[in-house]
């Protein structure tokens, strides 16, 4: 299609020397390098762009800028399709797909308009009243509705092949937006020395202002072109364009997100497509001007009435001129600016009609060009179907005066400053009556407005607000201010406005257009009682829509403090929360996705498992080996075959992921007996002890051994998945609660790797792998004994530990020395029946022994569930102890450790599964308990597991149960048993 609406010359931002071609619902079209999609569809006479959420009526763009509602479209396909992109941020490119959303089957036609008939059904808060009744129609019938009708566009099906990079920057200044007063702003708080990040969320600087604005003598073009150059080659400033600063955090933290390469067809591969900026900032200025207002009159969301200020952006940046047969209607002197370059554009401005009773000095300039000026008159209500045909005229009483053909209505209720990212401060916005606009209050961290954003509205005042304020935010952030001449910029009338927050009519007329929620809503969400601003808000989703409330806040506000017979700032305003406009979840995670979300892990001993076929899983960060398939098996074979063999001969198994905390000090004993639920200061040197740890709400929180090397030197050990956390908590303890414990500690994980050899021959083998380095006898190293010896020049730890139930050591030796470890006890093992064995075999021994793990620390339970109430000490105080005395916590119903055993039914148990006395009256209700672990074990020959049971082993050993799993649909008959299934005496152990 020829671009029919592209003026001949003019457009700032774009290049007329390359031509690019794109695509929009499959037809081609054509545009140039600079254009925004919006302004391309414009050029070639496109006003339709998309249907709305409710009622799927026809919308087109109402503005220019990322505060869009309307034109929200579906970028690219397969992997990178991309919905709820709005048209106006959209930069386009050579080869650019996009498609209209939320429309069925066509963007032209769509059936599901029909909505309207229904629209007085479909009012704020239907879905509360139509789907409570009644109750049985809400799973079968309401809420498939609903799901299906929720959301808009369609999210990706495939993974993003796109990357996303996290970056983060410094400086002294940090200034917000580069218009009229932010590009003042940075040239003072720059001429100080200080360091400036000046951010600009378009692709170029300027702002609203127009090109026939005058600065410093020059064009507005011509300056902030000469500006941006001169503060680019200051090695102390660096510009951030096409980056929107979206979050206000504490201790003046931005965030902020920088589009690289959206605006690229063929991206270099080694850029980002976006990255997320973490700024610190010593002081910032915000600078982020304001946002036009529509106007509230029936059928004002037709395609083709837009914003005046998106009018006269569309004509001086792109040279694209949205309607032939113009319309303005004002109540301030915005739209006279844009009726001047409509006029020069070539178009015909068919009347300008101002709710203002008198002529302003802009009014007059331009009446005397022969364009119609009507005062105190305002739209009545738009007619056209697709696109706006004709607008409906009336005075301020409501009196119709008169019809007139147009194919563009260019609106302009006023602007209101943009004080979001102000807010997300905490300080709350005032209400300035001069303006009818909400501006910065006070601010609550070290930062200043300035400009449009603070109120400022005339384009003399912004240059000369923004030199100030960057100059004392220089000054404040510790810099000498220096003498710098502030733009200067000629005199503007002093703006003045009459506002008119709902014209007259009995139509449907918008007030947030993306989620359809009228004026007629508002009035009756206070009807109905919803009178604060945040009920109303979330009773109509008023400002819920993507835009943030940006283009409907305002007069939503002033429309409901009407129905409430208040002024607007006794209504007051809602809290605006980051992100300021919408930021792709993939730019949150960054490089934290598929296996860059952490570093893989591989412990010293790796290949040694790589050598012997092991398949390996992801445990917590690292990699373990989870069992070593011989040919022929599959993996509950090899499952069995290990814990099998461990029992009968002996097993080696890498433990190197377990955390290892080193704790050193004089107070180490007392640190630990705080943080223990049991005793440890009386623990002897060359000695180990299990411990249990509870959360500060008396949860436990992790369990583990933990050996005295020496009077003030401890060796803890914690769960792989919990090494971190543990360490965290550690830290805190340490750091808040007790800081005047001598104590230090760091995390040693990486620096001893370790293997677990258990089993009957287990002491026969590391006898021969050892030799004398070590005395591996009873005496020498007795249950629980800690030993340090030397072993190839090396200084290596064995610990009498076993987790299996069986005969078992845990040896350590620095990282570098893993491998050789490993090969010396696998070749001494070899005759005794040593195989090697993974998590899962590990799994079935501790399951056999009744050992708790994480599947039973899930942060739900109690010591006392587990059976481990009497390790919680009475002669001494320890995290969580308090909170574990509630009521709740030691209520004897709660359910406790039990083993249950799969031994006269067929089948197999899961975890998960749920325990109830009859399968046939199975819910929520009857629930005694939960299995938590299974496995099918070669000790007792059947499947066991072990579970959480209400009234436990005193009310329930030796009867039959049934394990009720409905996600697999099994249902399975089970005896309660003892959780201590092998050996238990502790025989075996103490061999």
């Amino acid at each position: 299609m020829s671009e029919t609406h592209r003026l001949p010359s003019g457009g700032t931002h774009i290049n007329r020397d390359k031509k690019v071609s794109f695509t929009f619902d499959g037809k081609a079209f054509s545009g140039f390098e600079g254009d925004t999609l919006a302004s391309a569809l414009l050029a070639n006479g496109v006003t339709l762009m998309g249907r709305s959420f409710k009622y799927h009526r026809p919308r087109g763009c109402l503005t220019s800028g990322s505060e869009e509602p309307n034109a929200i479209v579906e970028l690219g396909s397969g992997a990178r399709r991309e919905p709820n992109t709005r048209a106006t941020m959209i930069e386009l490119y050579d080869g650019l797909e996009a498609k209209s959303q939320n429309h069925f089957p066509s963007l032209a036609f769509d059936i599901q308009a029909v909505n309207q008939l229904f629209s007085p059904f479909l009012t704020a808060g239907f879905y509360y009243k139509t789907f409570m009744w009644p109750a049985s129609f809400w799973e079968p019938v309401y809420e498939k509705f609903i799901r299906r009708s929720a959301g808009l566009g369609r999210a990706a099906t495939k993974s993003d092949p796109d990357h996303y990079e996290h970056a983060h920057a410094h400086c002294d200044v940090l200034v917000v937006g580069a218009g009229a007063a932010g590009i003042s702003a940075a040239r003072s708080a720059a001429a100080t020395g200080a360091r400036v990040i000046l951010v600009e969320e378009q692709p170029k600087a300027g702002g609203m202002s127009r090109d026939h604005d005058i600065i410093d003598g020059m064009p507005a073009t011509k300056w902030f072109e000469q500006n941006l150059a001169e503060l680019e080659a200051m090695d102390n400033v660096t510009y951030m364009p096409r980056t929107v600063l979206f979050g206000y955090y504490d201790h003046n933290l931005m965030a902020a997100l920088e589009r690289v390469t959206d605006h690229v067809k063929n991206p270099n591969p080694s850029l980002p497509r976006q990255r997320l900026w973490k700024i610190r900032a010593k002081e910032v200025v915000l600078t982020c001007g304001s946002q036009e207002r529509p106007m509230v009159f029936d059928n004002n969301d037709r395609p083709g009435i837009m914003l005046s200020s998106a009018v006269g952006s569309f004509i001086d940046k792109y040279g694209v001129l949205p309607g032939k047969h113009v319309i303005i209607a004002t109540n301030n002197d915005s739209g006279y600016e844009t009726a001047e370059a409509i006029h020069e554009a070539g178009a015909t401005v068919e009347a300008v009609l101002d709710a203002r009773q008198s002529l302003s000095p802009a009014a007059k300039k331009i009446a005397t060009k022969g364009i119609r000026v009507l005062t105190s008159t305002m739209p009545q209500k738009a007619h056209g179907r697709l696109t706006v045909k004709a607008l409906s005229v009336q005075s301020l009483s409501g009196e119709f005066l008169e019809k007139i053909v147009c194919d563009c209505v260019a609106v302009s209720g006023g602007f209101s400053a943009d004080v979001h990212l102000a807010s997300q401060t905490g300080a709350i916005p005032k209400w300035d009556a001069d303006l009818q606009s909400f501006i910065p209050s006070d601010p609550l961290r070290p930062e200043r407005s300035a400009g449009a954003g603070n109120g400022t509205f005339r384009l003399s005042d912004c240059l000369t607000e923004g030199h100030k304020s960057g100059g004392d935010a220089a000054k404040s952030a510790g810099f000498k201010t220096k003498r710098l001449t502030a733009p200067k910029a000629g005199e503007t009338p002093k703006y003045s406005i009459n506002p008119v927050w709902r014209c007259p009519g009995n139509g449907k007329a918008f007030v947030d257009f993306q989620n359809d929620v009228t004026a007629q809503d508002i009035t009756l969400a206070v009807q109905e009682g919803f009178i604060s601003i945040e009920h109303t808000k979330r009773y109509t989703t008023l400002g819920m829509a993507t835009d943030q409330g940006k283009t409907s806040n305002v007069n939503g506000l002033a429309i409901l403090a009407e129905a409430r017979g208040e002024p607007i700032e006794k209504v007051g305003t809602t809290r605006f929360r980051p992100p300021y406009s919408p930021v792709a979840i993939g730019a949150f995670a960054g490089h934290e996705r598929g296996k860059e979300f952490q570093p893989t892990r591989r412990t010293a001993m790796h290949e040694c498992g790589v050598h012997l076929n092991a398949v390996f899983v992801e445990a917590g960060q690292w990699l373990r080996p989870q069992y070593y398939p011989q040919p022929g098996e599959d993996i509950m074979d090899a499952i069995y075959r290990e814990a099998s063999q461990v029992r009968q001969t002996a097993g080696i198994c890498d433990v190197s992921t377990l955390g290892k905390i080193e704790i050193f000090g004089d107070d180490a004993g007392e640190f630990l007996n705080r943080l223990y639920t049991n005793g440890w200061k009386m623990l002897a040197p060359g000695k180990a002890r299990y411990g249990l740890m509870l959360r500060e709400d008396g949860y436990v929180f992790d369990d583990g051994t933990t050996s005295r090397l020496a009077d003030d030197h401890y060796l803890m050990t914690t769960t792989t998945a919990n090494a971190s956390r543990v360490l965290a908590h550690m830290e805190h303890a340490s750091q808040v609660l007790w800081p005047d414990l001598d104590i230090h500690f760091c995390s040693a994980t990486e620096q001893w790797c370790g293997v677990a050899v258990a089993g009957p021959n287990a002491r026969k083998i590391l006898a021969d792998a050892f030799g004398a380095a070590i005395d591996v006898s009873n005496d020498s190293v007795p249950f629980m004994g800690v030993r340090t010896f030397e072993w190839l020049g090396t200084t290596a730890r064995i610990f009498r530990i076993s987790f299996s139930g069986e005969l078992a050591f845990e040896i350590n030796v620095p990282w570098s020395s893993g491998e050789d470890m490993w090969n010396a006890i696998w070749d001494a093992g070899q005759k005794h029946g040593l195989v090697p064995y993974g998590t899962e075999a590990l799994s079935v021994l501790r399951i056999e022994k009744g050992h708790v793990a994480g599947a039973e620390l899930d942060g739900r339970t109690t010591a006392a569930d587990m059976g481990l109430g009497k390790m919680m000490s009475s002669k001494k105080t320890f995290i969580g102890q308090k909170m574990a005395g509630r009521d709740g916590m030691v209520a004897n119903n709660r359910a406790t450790l039990v083993g249950v055993k799969l031994t006269k039914d067929v089948g197999r148990l899961r975890g998960g599964a749920h325990l109830v006395l009859d399968k046939n009256n199975a819910n929520s209700d009857t629930d005694l308990g939960w299995i938590t672990s299974v496995c099918n074990s070669p000790a007792m020959g059947c499947w066991i597991g072990l579970a959480f049971l209400k009234g436990g082993l005193a009310e329930h050993e030796g009867k039959m149960l049934y394990a009720v799993n409905p996600l697999y649909d099994e249902v399975h008959k089970v005896e309660i048993c003892s959780p201590h299934f092998y050996d238990p005496k502790a025989e075996r152990i103490n061999a």
